[in-house]
């Protein structure tokens, strides 16, 4: 209800008055008998009216822009996941009422800028970016672990190319998107084995880059991702992997991570998105063999990614998707998550990315939304 906003204020009645006046000469004309008291009272009455309906006015409007907000923008890599495919469905905009841009960026390092703009508010990294980006301050939450990398990742040197261990990387060309799992792994491979960074030409390139510096033979060495991954090993041999590394104490995932204001006030988006990832991962891991070149699965993650479609069934199959049990378990969400951050951190520091480690790398996590969504 509209507030009683009384008489008119005095300094308002000097300009209202001889207006006042003439109304009140015009209703006596009429013959109506009202007093100069009465035809205030009224018009005042027709005043708080219109505050009324003005006040609903903008409620109305308000309400409206609040609507409108049920927007989000995601940004995805160029992996091959079954995510691509609810991406291709539709399904989680249908289920939501939710707007959602998907926009594909180069690496996770460029995600992470993305959402440090306010451009977009969810996307996929992997841990090294992640746990850079929270180790700087940035106010995001690891929600859900897109893929066990496992050996996914691979360093692969050209045929040719001298190169038949990360000792032989001295003195040569080494291409990697920076700041992402891929690079991560590269300079704890390189510590490793005693080889100084300096000594070796590391390059940042995205992967697609990676790609066309490979074909004009510009590099003598990748540590890259499918689909491009996939390119490369056709004229290389796999030095090291992304499992074999991290069973030297350096271990990587991509994960989902969101801003963490934005989620707080978008709960319910985020439990729907967390089930339907979940069912579309279990419908792979299922469904696997079906999953083939010329099936629409397929056909949609090559889309998504502009990879290959008779690569795309080999690729994935060098992932591991964990399940919803397996995201709140204590090897992902349920801890390990954050103790993989923690021992990135450390090694981040050293290589002098990032400033300082945080105490607690728990706090950037949340299996809030997989529980929610194991409920339901």
């Amino acid at each position: 209800m509209c507030a009683d906003t009384g008489p008119a204020p005095v300094a308002d009645r000097p300009i209202l008055l001889y207006g006042v006046i003439q109304d009140v000469v015009f209703i006596k004309s009429c013959g109506l008998d009202i007093t100069f008291r009465e035809f205030d009272m009224r018009i005042n009455t027709i005043r708080r009216g219109l505050i009324c309906a003005m006040a609903l006015s903008g409620l109305l409007i308000s309400t409206g822009a609040y609507a409108q907000k049920k927007e989000v923008t995601f940004a995805h890599q160029d992996m091959v996941v079954p995510l691509r495919v609810l991406m291709e469905s539709g399904e989680l905009e249908k289920q939501t009422g939710y707007k959602v841009n998907w926009r594909m960026f180069g690496g996770g390092g460029d995600v992470i800028k993305a959402m440090a703009s306010g451009d977009v508010q969810m996307g996929e990294a992997g841990s090294s970016p992640v746990t850079a980006a929270v180790s700087q301050g940035q106010d995001i939450k690891l929600f859900w672990i897109l893929l066990d990398i496992a050996d996914a990742e691979s360093l692969v040197a050209r045929n040719g190319s001298g190169i038949n261990s990360v000792k032989d990387l001295k003195g040569k060309k080494v291409a990697t998107p920076f700041v992402s799992t891929a690079h991560y792994q590269l300079m704890a491979a390189m510590k490793m084995e005693g080889l100084d960074a300096k000594s070796v030409n590391v390059m940042n390139l995205r992967p697609p880059d990676i790609a066309a510096a490979w074909e004009r033979g510009d590099i003598d060495a990748a540590f890259i991702w499918p689909p491009v991954l996939s390119k490369i090993k056709g004229n290389g041999k796999v030095i090291a992997s992304s499992a074999s590394i991290g069973a030297k104490g350096y271990p990587t995932f991509d994960g989902l991570v969101v801003n963490a204001k934005w989620a707080a006030q978008n709960e319910a988006f985020m439990v729907t998105f967390v089930r339907l990832l979940a069912k579309y991962d279990d419908e792979y891991r299922k469904n696997s063999a079906k999953w083939t070149a010329d099936s629409a699965q397929v056909k949609a993650i090559a889309k998504w990614t502009k990879a290959d479609a008779k690569d795309v069934p080999s690729d994935m199959k060098l992932y591991k998707f964990p399940s919803l049990q397996e995201q709140a378990s204590a090897t992902w969400l349920g801890g390990g998550s954050a103790k993989a951050m923690a021992n990135t951190a450390v090694f981040l520091k050293e290589q002098g990315r990032i400033q300082e480690v945080k105490p607690n790398y728990a706090l950037f996590v949340t299996d809030a939304y997989v529980k929610k969504a194991m409920s339901k």
